[in-house]
């Protein structure tokens, strides 16, 4: 067994020359975290395999989502004002749930039709694929300049997707022992799964703002958010409902009724700190998961099968993004082409799907394809559309931020944008 603290050392030691060698070569940090994880699968230094084996265990029971995901999310919400959030609310509420509806079905329809996988099975693997992976969002936005509302639009609907994609995942395995139609259950659990979370993160963020008026300075605002973050993930979560959306909703509160209207600015100014290092580290966790749960050999044997299933993944999510911002650009404020675009390219997939796909039963027909062709999307994910983003991004909006950049602005405020 190896000792906790040498796995904790070799964690810190990976993230600090990850952060180096991104910022002297200008790689993205995210690449850099996979193909060290990717790389370090195959060493045989115990601390490194310690890292890979606590990384992995945390996947198990959801560990990873509650533990890895809740910072990320609150540390962005918090940023976000409200007038940002209604403008976009909408359409990536729309995109998150229509969106993923429409992606898993376009997806699992092509991937029932040219790979030769049972209908059930093929339909779980869009369910899996479809929801767009918050952490892989957030890290290209820390560095790239981009309009503070169209980064709202996606973050928001990155953080509600999950829910969906989760409830469809649920639908889609209960419909191999169901014998009647689900369809009315699953809306009433997609209802009840949403509006539940939202409802805990108010009353959390309601609480939050009671205790504040007593607890002001630095060191107990920020144990104050510690409790508001993960007592929200966990009321939730035990009331059979979304955790993640519960802590976005807090966080989203808690930036505008709480955070926003303290007096004193080095509590704000430590609270921010805190939570930027704590959303950094789950961020590198996020990433070296992803590397460090992926056997290459095993995705080299299906590497076909990872190219069409990628290839379809574009399509759906093509199917999906342009004619719904298509049709809000054409009834409600106007949405540049610029950004339907980075849109389409910012729908990155991620750890989520990682966790999720481990959760299928070993006995399920196709399972280790389906298993291969999920990592190697999330692979080709972040190679390819981190750094493609990037790119269009800041040819269209600006310069891209360096990783030091981006770590010292993520405290400031987001600049206002209209959506003309």
């Amino acid at each position: 067994m190896v000792p906790l603290q040498l796995v904790f050392a070799a964690f810190l030691a990976i993230s600090l020359v990850a952060s180096v060698v991104s910022r002297k070569t200008r790689t993205p940090y995210t690449i850099l975290l996979v193909l060290i994880g990717i790389a370090l699968t195959t060493s045989a230094d115990p601390a490194l395999q310690g890292v890979q084996q606590e990384l992995q265990r945390l996947s198990v029971g959801g560990l990873f989502v509650g533990l890895v995901l809740p910072p990320l999310l609150f540390e962005s919400m918090m940023s976000i004002r409200t007038e940002e959030f209604r403008a976009v609310s909408r359409p990536a509420i729309v995109l998150a749930t229509v969106g993923v509806v429409v992606a898993a079905v376009v997806g699992g329809l092509i991937v029932w039709k040219f790979m030769g996988l049972p209908w059930y099975s093929a339909f779980i693997f869009g369910a899996i694929i479809a929801p767009t992976d918050v952490a892989t969002v957030l890290e290209v936005f820390r560095r790239t300049v981009v309009p503070a509302r169209l980064a709202t639009l996606l973050e928001t609907e990155s953080v509600f997707n999950d829910a969906t994609g989760i409830v469809l995942l649920t639908v889609f395995l209960a419909s191999l022992e169901a014998s009647g139609p689900i369809l009315l259950g699953a809306v009433s659990t997609f209802i009840f799964v949403m509006g539940g979370g939202a409802l805990i993160g108010l009353g959390v963020a309601w609480g939050a703002r009671q205790v504040q008026r007593e607890a002001s300075d630095p060191l107990s605002q920020i144990v104050l958010t510690m409790a508001a973050v993960y007592g929200a993930y966990g009321l939730a979560t035990a009331a059979g409902v979304s955790g993640l959306i519960a802590v976005a909703v807090t966080g989203l509160l808690y930036g505008n009724t709480v955070l926003f209207r303290i007096e004193r600015r080095d509590t704000e100014e430590a609270t921010r700190q805190f939570w930027g290092v704590l959303a950094f580290m789950a961020n590198t966790v996020a990433f070296l998961f992803i590397g460090l749960s992926t056997n290459i050999l095993s995705l080299i044997s299906s590497g076909a099968a990872i190219l069409i299933a990628y290839a379809v993944v574009i399509v759906a999510r093509f199917a999906s993004v342009y004619p719904i911002l298509g049709v809000w650009h054409a009834i409600g404020p106007r949405l540049p082409w610029a950004w339907r675009n980075v849109a389409m390219i910012g729908g990155m997939r991620g750890a989520l799907s990682i966790v999720l796909v481990s959760t299928l039963d070993p006995l399920l027909p196709g399972r280790d394809l389906i298993v291969n062709m999920t990592f190697g999307v999330v692979i080709l994910s972040v190679l390819l559309q981190g750094p493609l983003l990037s790119a269009y991004a800041s040819r269209v909006f600006g310069k891209q931020q360096t990783l030091a950049e981006a770590t010292e602005e993520a405290p400031q405020q987001k600049p206002s944008e209209t959506l003309a």
